[in-house]
């Protein structure tokens, strides 16, 4: 991990922390979560809020008023929003998409979900997924929320992480292991 994302990561856990013991003591972990995904779906698919989030073009000021404008757009909690302004008045919104990180982990947990970092080759059906999580939670013990990414190069098959496991059944990761015991044995 470089050490700027270590830093972005310890700064967003803080905040995470902060306002998830917020929204807990004020019984609006169900507005947090409606939150979260606003704000994780926005990023996804605004690349001029991406900016606005990591640019130093923009100054304080210019931050935090557009900010505000999109905390009240999105119809978002107090707490969220005041989160938010915070962060553009302390010129830290870069640090977003690693609070969202950390506070979807800390949701789950409370919840008493594990997210699966699942890659494919292709998109899974409801029914692949369906069966995929069922078979996670037998593993794990804890309901299991996939979250998949579509990579091409993998040829076929599943990359898996839960937690600090992985699981590499790709056939690119396959062909790259016979490939290194060809070159062992010529």
């Amino acid at each position: 991990m470089s050490e700027t994302a270590g830093i972005s990561t310890g700064i967003a856990s803080r905040y995470a922390t902060a306002v998830f013991d917020l929204a807990k003591e004020g019984k609006a972990i169900k507005a947090l979560e409606s939150d979260v995904a606003a704000l994780d779906a926005a990023m996804t698919d605004s690349a001029d809020l991406r900016t606005l989030l990591t640019s130093p073009l923009y100054s304080r000021e210019e931050q935090s008023a557009a900010i505000a404008a999109i905390a009240k757009k999105m119809n978002l909690s107090d707490t969220t929003s005041n989160l938010l302004a915070l962060l553009a008045s302390k010129r830290r919104l870069f640090v977003m998409p690693q609070l969202l990180t950390v506070l979807q982990d800390m949701l789950a947990k409370e919840r008493g979900e594990v997210t699966a970092e699942v890659t494919t080759a292709k998109k899974l059906t409801k029914a692949q997924a369906d069966k995929l999580a069922k078979t996670l939670k037998a593993q794990v013990g804890n309901d299991v929320t996939i979250k998949e990414t579509v990579d091409e190069s993998i040829i076929g098959g599943l990359i898996v992480k839960v937690g600090s496991k992985m699981i590499d059944t790709s056939i690119a990761s396959k062909l790259n292991a016979l490939q290194n015991t060809m070159k062992e044995v010529g």
